[in-house]
């Protein structure tokens, strides 16, 4: 293991490490020794700018979560263009890559982890559930969809859907396409009447 080497933020180099392991082998594969091998770098590296592993851990969901902020700014400029089915599509698809359902199974089952990030539900489902949420509420006001809308409990049905769906698999667009179809069937379809 290197040491002395000077690393450039080496807290974003330890979080780009622990997203290629968890897309390559898992959240299982995801351990300290892990981390600073794959961003080739000595151990204390990762404890000098964390207290622990689990601390790491938070920032990591932290960082996730960050992301999804931005995912959401983008959603919600969707509405009213495109299709409300595509765009639908679409967020699952960035939600719900293998780092994020990665994450989401590190949350679930480790439970010091939970602790250090408190707060209600499962950090990046809470926060995707409230982004498809605020879609759908724009997209109701904007006339896409049934005015009387269940906004909160359509995108929680969604993200539950979404959840399965690449929990096992990597589903491809068509298989997630199907989906988001089956579940705002209800809702376009009523728009029409």
């Amino acid at each position: 293991m290197p040491t002395g080497v000077h690393l450039r933020d080496a807290r974003q180099q330890l979080f780009d490490a622990a997203e290629r392991i968890l897309r390559r082998d898992g959240p299982s594969a995801l351990t300290s020794r892990a981390v600073t091998t794959e961003a080739d770098c000595a151990k204390g590296v990762l404890h000098k700018h964390f207290t622990d592993f689990d601390a790491f851990l938070a920032e990591l969901v932290r960082d996730r979560v960050a992301r999804v902020g931005g995912q959401s700014a983008a959603l919600r400029g969707s509405a009213g263009t495109g299709t409300v089915e595509g765009n639908l599509t679409d967020a699952l698809l960035n939600v719900f890559d293998p780092v994020a359902v990665g994450i989401v199974a590190l949350v679930v089952f480790r439970d010091e982890l939970r602790a250090r990030l408190g707060g209600p539900g499962i950090p990046v489902l809470t926060e995707a559930t409230a982004m498809i949420s605020g879609y759908l509420t724009d997209e109701c006001e904007l006339g896409r969809i049934a005015p009387d809308t269940d906004a909160h409990s359509l995108a929680l049905a969604l993200i539950g859907a979404g959840h399965l769906l690449f929990a096992d698999e990597n589903p491809d667009t068509e298989a997630v396409e199907a989906v988001v179809r089956a579940v705002i069937a209800d809702v376009t379809q009523r728009r029409l009447l």
